[in-house]
């Protein structure tokens, strides 16, 4: 995993899924709000006139000076809850991203992403 204040740097670069197909770029990380460390990826998806936001976990991911690799497939992925790239994540929004991927979400903690 990368640190946070190296985060800036891996914007726009490529995110792949574990067989290195590319699902899109980088758009922004979604941080942990109880331990400060990254959770989620934003990736901008779709075609130039439809882009949108997905997310997906940084569990197991890996960074490399070209791309950042992802350990769930690319149509889970396309398939996430998502914003408009000019969008924000709603808290109330934040549940259903967790649940997509069979994560816990540790309902009653109060926010739980914050974007950096």
């Amino acid at each position: 995993m990368f640190e946070a204040e190296n985060i800036r740097d891996w914007r726009d670069h490529d995110v792949v899924d574990a067989e290195g197909d590319k699902i899109g770029s980088l758009e922004s990380i979604y941080v942990d709000t109880a331990t400060d460390q990254p959770a989620f990826a934003g990736v901008t998806i779709g075609l130039l006139t439809r882009k949108r936001i997905a997310f997906v976990p940084l569990h197991k991911a890996v960074v490399s000076p070209s791309y950042l690799k992802v350990a769930w497939p690319k149509h889970l992925v396309k398939e996430a809850p998502s914003i408009d790239t000019d969008g924000e994540l709603l808290a109330e929004e934040e549940e259903g991203i967790f649940t997509h991927y069979g994560l816990e979400y540790g309902s009653g903690l109060g926010r739980r992403l914050a974007r950096r």
